[in-house]
């Protein structure tokens, strides 16, 4: 029997920050029905605290991609692994600063929203531990690589360690306009994402009134399915990239899924039925997170020697859609039939990302 090759187990641990980063991003969201009556909060100042978030976290991607070019992943990512636990310390004692569905929902309900929070942020310190022990910024380095696993790699575009990281260099990925592209169309289907990440929870108890926990378990089913649906569209869109190239094999997958997502959402808020609305709301959002590692390979393959800066660019705009859509959707959710128009403008953003894709021209490198 072979034995397993280095980057699964290291990409086991990027899935596992993955996921504790994701368990503590939803946990505001699920504490916000609480949080409301025990802080004296109104659903805007929730969405004011959610942006807050939202807005630093955009700042930051920037410069955490430059500190992980100049420094490495290695150190890059325990540094902020142990900064996340420190921050959900920070958030479960300090209040008034202001799977994780039904995880979070389970621990509120049992022993509150700051013990939820706090014990959601514990995942971090030991994933910070492991990656720091386990992990190297080049495979070469790694002491338990081998031969025939290092030339596997040797395929993948060059990435040039040793091209000084100048502020011209910065730049010209800023402004590149085929990523600032990518990134707009990024930012305008992350609307969607974050509907579902931050509010989610709350229509299905608002609006389709279902309690706390039956909220936290169903609520976790649209993750499940964008989870599964991410990993498929790596591999579908790797396939369809191979056969018909990078230009146009990228855009098949969201000039089909995408617009899918917007009957989806229209669904959502039209079935009846509270359980047929959550099946409805799992495929619409299967259909965006099933582009995520299309938008992703293709911002590192336009920018292969600063693939940390492209990807930055591309997940601030993510971030910055976030904070558009949160501060409207916080607004609109809280009137009288509001949930409808906030669906409707998920679905209309869907059409026009997918519709962004049409402009993208993932194959540029393979005419230079």
């Amino acid at each position: 029997m072979s034995k397993p090759r280095l980057r699964s187990l290291v990409f086991l641990l990027i899935f596992g920050f993955a996921v504790a980063s994701y368990l503590q991003r939803q946990g505001i969201g699920i504490a916000a029905g609480r949080m409301m009556p025990e802080l004296g909060l109104t659903q805007v100042q929730i969405g004011a605290i959610l942006n807050a978030f939202l807005i630093v976290y955009a700042i930051c991607q920037v410069p955490g991609a430059l500190f992980g070019q100049r420094f490495g992943a290695r150190l890059t990512l325990s540094l902020i692994g142990i900064l996340s636990v420190g921050a959900g310390l920070l958030m479960a004692a300090a209040p008034l600063f202001a799977s994780a569905g039904l995880l979070f929902a389970t621990l509120m309900e049992a022993y509150g929203w700051q013990a939820a929070l706090l014990l959601t942020s514990l995942p971090s310190l030991l994933l910070a531990v492991l990656w720091w022990f386990v992990a190297r910024d080049f495979p070469a380095e790694h002491p338990w690589i081998r031969p025939a696993e290092l030339a596997e790699l040797s395929g993948n575009p060059a990435y040039d360690a040793g091209q000084p990281l100048t502020a011209r260099r910065v730049l010209r990925v800023l402004a590149d306009p085929q990523v600032l592209l990518v990134t707009l169309s990024y930012l305008v289907m992350n609307y969607v994402f974050y509907l579902v990440t931050f509010w989610s929870f709350l229509y299905l108890v608002q609006d389709r009134k279902l309690s706390v926990l039956e909220s936290g378990w169903l609520g976790a089913l649209p993750y499940f399915a964008a989870g599964i649906a991410a990993a498929a569209g790596g591999r579908v869109s790797d396939q369809l990239r191979i056969r018909y190239g990078d230009r146009r094999g990228a855009r098949i997958l969201p000039l089909i899924a995408l617009p899918l997502a917007a009957i989806f959402l229209y669904l959502t808020v039209s079935a009846e039925s509270a359980y047929w609305a959550i099946a409805a709301l799992c495929l619409a959002f299967a259909c965006v997170e099933v582009n995520e590692g299309n938008y992703w390979g293709v911002a590192m393959r336009l920018e292969p020697s600063d693939s940390m800066a492209a990807t930055a660019v591309l997940n601030m705009g993510g971030n910055l859609g976030g904070v558009v859509g949160t501060y409207f959707i916080a607004k609109i959710s809280a009137a009288q039939g509001g949930w409808g128009i906030v669906f409707a403008t998920g679905a209309v953003t869907s059409v026009v990302a997918a519709l962004l894709w049409l402009t993208i021209d993932a194959g540029r490198g393979e005419r230079k």
